[in-house]
């Protein structure tokens, strides 16, 4: 099974960098080979893309796992809670941001002074999603389902909101906002493919143990005869 978790994490990988990111310099309108230089050499883009990898690897252990002990079930949920945090706080950022370049344009926004309001937002967001999540899922028997559920929602509501709005800052010939709301539709493709990720591999994993106990009792009536 874990075989099958890294082929999952490897192939959203691919997607994500491969397919997901070009796509995002095509919304963008950048499609020069220097932007594409520029944009894989910046560390900024591998730290997204490395968070949404990582994410995606960590939700597969957590959902084909079956430890039912307390102390990790414990823990199972604090590292959902905070996953689900960190990507609904992504999901938030960008929609209130998409809708406002949308109705009052990006340059009516008030530039912010250096990135401590962004760290300190962005923070906050993250925290109170993650509090919560765990909250509300903090006795549930499977709060890897539930943190799905919520990304596939969220990842829903984000490309509701982004892609029109994308098509309404296009027109402006704006500077920033286009990357904004090309985030978006990117970003929440990707949030969409990693909450079906760990249902896949669990469905693997179902008709794995199935056909080993069909296997086991095939073996035990040879035996018998």
């Amino acid at each position: 099974m874990k075989n099958w978790g890294l082929v999952v994490t490897l192939l959203y990988a691919v997607i994500v960098i491969g397919f997901l990111s070009p796509g995002l310099l095509l919304l963008v309108g950048a499609w020069s080979a220097y932007d594409f230089r520029q944009f894989y050499g910046s560390w900024v883009y591998w730290m997204y893309a490395g968070i949404f990898v990582l994410c995606q690897a960590v939700l597969l252990s957590l959902r084909v796992d079956p430890a039912a002990k307390p102390s990790r079930s414990r823990s199972r949920i604090v590292i959902t809670a905070s996953l689900t945090g960190l990507l609904l706080m992504m999901v938030t950022i960008v929609v209130v941001f998409a809708l406002v370049d949308a109705a009052i344009g990006e340059k009516k926004i008030p530039t912010l002074r250096g990135p401590t309001p962004i760290v300190v937002t962005a923070g906050s967001l993250w925290f109170l999603w993650g509090i919560l999540f765990y909250l509300l899922y903090r006795n549930s028997t499977d709060p890897v389902t539930r943190a799905l559920t919520w990304l596939f929602r969220g990842s829903v509501l984000e490309l509701l909101v982004a892609v029109p709005t994308h098509v309404i800052v296009r027109r402006r010939d704006e500077c920033c906002a286009p990357v904004v709301t090309g985030f978006g539709i990117t970003s929440g493709i990707a949030i969409m493919l990693l909450s079906f990720g760990p249902s896949v591999a669990l469905l693997f994993k179902k008709r794995l143990e199935r056909y080993e106990l069909q296997g086991s009792g095939a073996g035990g009536q040879e035996s018998e005869v």
